[in-house]
């Protein structure tokens, strides 16, 4: 039986349905990717998968005790407390009274923590607290660190593990990768795959979305498709089906029209008083009329400007330290005419400084830049602040101009923009209205309307459908300048750079030849221990971590060779960890009692301190020994 099934489904928010006829089942172990254009309806499908949303018309039917939870694609701007309190928040009411507990026994409150303590007990609360416990440790998060001064990937990290406490049959996740850096990614990657429940998703990272999806569910003009197998197999029936689809529409329409000059001849037709002929006609014209036509492509021309100088920028003896860390340490690099740069590096690794450095935005504590002549810098960052909130599309895009000149063609601004996908009313709307995606389209039209010779680009895949993602990738293929790119998407790392820039921490830059692929073929072997490694990591919530198990770090690499000494470590370790999550469940089973919660509240403290302390070295025993047989 499926945990959640779609009957019939209608959805809209004025004019077409956004769902029409919406059948879709989820079954168990299953991971499932929505596809779609932007504003197809993707995470209106998942808020209605969610019941955060009620059909227009059909029906949403959830097994008898199956759990759902989502992710928001995006922080909730009133997400406040520790990292503990926004985690146990997923579990409503006892979340708050566990979190109010655990305030009480940071401050030493013994008042407020017997009052926290006793409705918890009222309400058998216990076990959930020894849950955001274990998903707190599986996803390394550090419990008492404030929420709002974690980095935005540790944020969506803490709000997975919101969803997780749950215990959920099916897990939503809504762009689950956007702000997060690469290493941040590939140990996302490595969690889904291991979590037990069923997972969907919707994402523009096409290297995550290959890497998990077992199923494809298309959202297409309001209908909804499955199509089984992976990503690839999805592509190639999807452009035989729209090939059929093609092929029909032209002989309906060419029927129509033999139909529509038959009816013209007029009296003819009403001697003949063929009825049936005519009231056929008016249903071929009904259905014509309700024909949803396949949305049109991007159409991206880059204005072009005159070449600039053969040395593009020339960085020398670089070093720039931020808060007593040093982001760039003697760093020297050169950008030639036509280079394709890519720039990677973990999230606060310093890649926006770096891009600051390079084009001269910022001086370098020590060292210097230089750069080339005849330069023409477009820019496109990552927080679209080029873009004027109260100004319309075409305001934005025009400057005061109703037409722009791409190439020696004078375009006007309503014309330009329809090529981005705007309708003459979304063009005229306010940008508040406008999604995410919408917005990146319009930073590319504003950013493509300007002739530049050197193009920067800092993340300009986030919420960019797969259709426009691919045809950006062929613009940028075709651009005549030198390109700058930051980026966590792979793939488009891959299709786009022929050479990228590292950040490898300690105030190293390197330089590769390739995209991300080739990066990772030719890093030293020594970056490979800075990668998370979630295959030595149980991932599912349960009540106690399964033994250590023999892995090979790095996907294959050998195993360095270790001393005498910690061989026999790593030999010892798997005793030692059963012997330490003995006494953890020993020590938690005695807190289970209710008797001992009678004991005076220095007792409490004491036994919940050495709980923590416990766990703190089960923990570091954990990561030793993922350390040692890596």
């Amino acid at each position: 039986m499926s945990l959640l099934q779609l009957q019939r489904v209608d959805f809209s928010v004025g004019g077409p349905l956004l769902l029409e006829r919406v059948d879709l089942s989820i079954e168990s172990g299953e991971r499932i990717c929505i596809v779609g254009r932007n504003g197809a309806g993707k995470s209106t499908l998942m808020r209605l998968l969610a019941g955060e949303l009620k059909p227009d018309d059909g029906e949403l039917r959830v097994q008898d005790g199956v759990v759902v939870a989502r992710m928001a694609q995006e922080v909730p701007q009133d997400t406040h407390g520790s990292v503990f309190d926004v985690v146990a928040r997923g579990l409503g009411d006892l979340g708050a009274l566990l979190a109010r507990y655990h305030h009480a026994l940071h401050d030493g409150d013994m008042e407020a923590m017997g009052a926290a303590q006793a409705q918890i007990e009222a309400r058998h609360g216990w076990d959930l607290d020894r849950r955001v416990q274990q998903v707190l440790s599986r996803l390394e998060l550090p419990e008492d660190a404030d929420f709002a001064a974690l980095s935005g990937g540790m944020k969506r990290r803490v709000l997975l593990a919101q969803a997780l406490v749950r215990k959920p049959d099916i897990l939503l996740l809504d762009e689950p990768t956007n702000h997060l850096d690469i290493d941040a990614i590939a140990w996302l990657e490595g969690f889904l795959k291991q979590f037990d429940g069923s997972i969907v998703f919707v994402t523009h990272d096409r290297s995550f979305l290959k890497a998990l999806a077992t199923r494809i569910v298309e959202i297409d003009r309001g209908r909804v498709t499955s199509w089984p197998g992976d990503y690839d197999n999805y592509l190639r029936r999807r452009e035989e089906r729209l090939h059929a689809e093609a092929q029909e529409n032209a002989r309906f329409d060419k029927l129509l029209a033999q139909e529509e000059v038959w009816i013209r001849q007029g009296i003819k037709a009403r001697r003949t008083r063929n009825e049936g002929r005519v009231t056929a006609l008016k249903a071929m014209r009904r259905e014509r009329a309700q024909r949803r036509e396949l949305s049109g492509n991007v159409k991206m021309e880059a204005a072009s400007a005159q070449n600039s100088g053969r040395k593009v920028i020339e960085a020398r003896g670089v070093t720039q330290a931020y808060d007593g860390r040093v982001l760039l340490d003697d760093v020297s690099t050169t950008l030639m005419r036509g280079d394709r740069v890519g720039i990677i590096g973990p999230n606060g690794a310093g890649k926006s400084t770096l891009l600051k450095i390079l084009l001269g935005e910022m001086q370098p504590q020590k060292g210097e830049v230089t750069l080339g002549t005849g330069l023409q810098i477009a820019y496109f960052d990552q927080h679209r602040s080029r873009l004027d909130e109260s100004l319309s599309a075409l305001e934005n895009v025009g400057e005061g101009s109703d037409f722009v000149e791409i190439n020696g063609t004078r375009k006007h601004i309503v014309g330009y923009l329809q090529d981005f996908l705007f309708s003459p009313e979304r063009a005229r709307a306010p940008i508040t209205r406008l999604s995410g995606g919408e917005r990146n389209r319009l930073l590319l039209a504003k950013l493509f309307a300007q002739p530049s010779n050197l193009l920067v680009m800092d993340e300009p895949t986030n919420d960019l459908d797969v259709e426009t993602l691919e045809l950006l990738e062929e613009l940028l293929a075709d651009y005549k300048g030198t390109l700058l790119l930051v980026s966590h998407d792979r793939e488009f790392l891959d299709n786009v750079v022929t050479s990228t820039l590292v950040l490898e921490g300690g105030g190293r830059l390197a330089d590769y030849v390739g995209g991300y692929s080739d990066w990772v073929r030719q890093r030293p072997a020594a970056l490979f221990a800075t990668e998370p490694e979630p295959a030595s990591k149980s991932v599912a919530v349960s009540a106690a971590a399964p033994a250590p198990a023999a892995t090979t770090a790095g996907g294959g690499e050998p195993k360095r060779k270790l001393s005498y000494k910690d061989a026999r470590e790593l030999e010892q370790l798997p005793a030692r960890i059963e012997s330490l999550e003995a006494e953890v469940a020993a020590r938690t089973q005695a807190m289970n009692d209710p008797g001992f919660y009678q004991q005076d509240g220095a007792a409490i403290v004491a036994a919940n301190e050495a709980l923590a302390a416990a766990q703190a070295t089960l923990d570091a025993a954990y990561a030793r020994w993922a350390e040692l047989d890596g």
